[in-house]
């Protein structure tokens, strides 16, 4: 590939967001570089829900599980089954759901790249050059792109680099092992466990996700002096799967709000986690930063065919309406309910509540608030607000 070759657009990061945008440009025709370091897996619990499966077409293949049922366990070991009535959600392994992705960007057209970005500079005529370093080499090479996305993680140095404000993130750390199934466990393989206790996780959750012959234990913190690997070590211990054989770690920090601005006006749009894109409280980031990634695309293909740079704002714009509310929400969620172990507790014993259960998962399977029933949002703000002001016994 000579350098001096002109692409339409250059991705950085194949994750989902990235890898999304990518196949979305190139089967429109773009001339699309997809640049992406290879083996980087984020440590992520995998659940995705049915909208995405349903619009972008991922085959059922790659499910590792469809679980049915999540068990709510509070701090004083109180458990309560959540059931998915008239659906599921399904679970990815992301090291195979990833490269799939990408795979099927480059089968619409996209040019892999391997190799770790390191910055954009502008030529003389102000086409944007990428420069990267493939792995071994010690001479970075570079590419030319009339406009960049950055989908390169929550640490993405592309949005440092050029979008104002991209270095201004609050994240939460999040830690996994994956394991292999024990025989135990393989009985009830369509039930995920979500852990509300502080000695866990003193501001978020800890999590057990099966994924078929293996499952993900992990946990997050925005508590830099809290020991994620501790955490998951007393999580399996006290789960009986310590003497499960670990098959791998990883750990990464995730950002739990948008950011303010995904593009710098010129020739660069951020996407994914590296837009901010992962939902407070729930911390689920699959959806939303494939669909980062395809607004981003409509963004870009919108301001290559006009010329229009303003076009790019409109990635954020367009994300912003369609779930800005619910970001607003669950971090208003997660502000109350994560704070001590009493008000989990609470919120474990809201779970109980039969509306409560169906209009999480109603939203959360196709994602939009559900609006057709008054009356059900009404008893519960009710309810919340006798647990908040301590009316109702955990």
């Amino acid at each position: 590939m000579s350098e001096d070759a002109l692409f339409d657009v250059a991705v950085v990061g194949g994750g989902p967001a990235g890898a999304t945008a990518a196949h979305d440009l190139a089967r429109r025709g773009r001339k699309v570089a997809l640049i992406d370091k290879a083996g980087r897996i984020k440590p992520c619990g995998g659940a995705i829900p049915p909208r995405l499966i349903r619009d972008f077409g991922i085959p059922d293949h790659l499910l590792k599980a469809r679980v049915s049922s999540a068990r709510m366990i509070s701090p004083k070991g109180v458990a309560v089954d959540m059931p998915i009535k008239g659906g599921f959600v399904g679970m990815v392994d992301r090291c195979e759901f990833d490269e799939w992705l990408r795979c099927r960007a480059a089968a619409s057209g996209a040019m892999r790249v391997t190799g770790a970005y390191e910055r954009i500079t502008r030529d003389e005529d102000g086409v944007a050059r990428v420069h990267y370093r493939a792995k071994g080499e010690t001479e970075p090479r570079t590419l030319r792109a009339r406009l960049v996305i950055g989908a390169d993680g929550a640490l993405s140095q592309v949005g440092r680099q050029e979008v104002p404000g991209a270095d201004k993130t609050r994240f939460v750390f999040a830690y996994h092992e994956v394991i292999e199934t024990p025989p135990a466990e393989a009985s009830d393989p369509d039930r995920c466990e979500i852990h509300y206790r502080g000695a866990l996780s003193p501001d978020f959750y800890a999590w057990i996700f099966p994924h078929g012959d293996t499952m993900s234990v992990g946990t997050g913190s925005a508590n830099k002096g809290f020991s994620l690997k501790n955490s998951v070590r007393d999580l399996r211990d006290g789960t009986g799967l310590s003497e499960a054989s670990t098959v791998r770690r990883e750990g990464a920090p995730i950002p739990l709000k948008p950011l303010k601005r995904w593009d710098n006006g010129r020739d660069v749009v951020l996407a994914g986690d590296a837009a901010g894109v992962v939902a407070p409280a729930s911390g689920e980031g699959i959806y939303y930063a494939m669909l980062g990634g395809r607004l981003s695309a409509d963004a870009v293909e919108e301001c290559l065919r006009t010329g229009d740079v303003r076009a790019l704002s409109m990635a954020r714009k367009r994300f912003i309406k369609l779930h800005g509310r619910v970001f607003f929400i669950l971090g208003i969620m997660q502000y109350f309910w994560y704070r001590n172990d009493r008000l989990r507790e609470a919120f474990v014993n809201i779970c109980k509540d039969p509306d409560v259960q169906r209009l999480t998962w109603e939203a959360y399977m196709n994602k939009e608030l559900v609006r057709a029933d008054p009356m059900a949002h009404v008893r519960i703000f009710f309810k919340d607000l006798a647990h908040l002001l301590r009316l109702a016994s955990p």
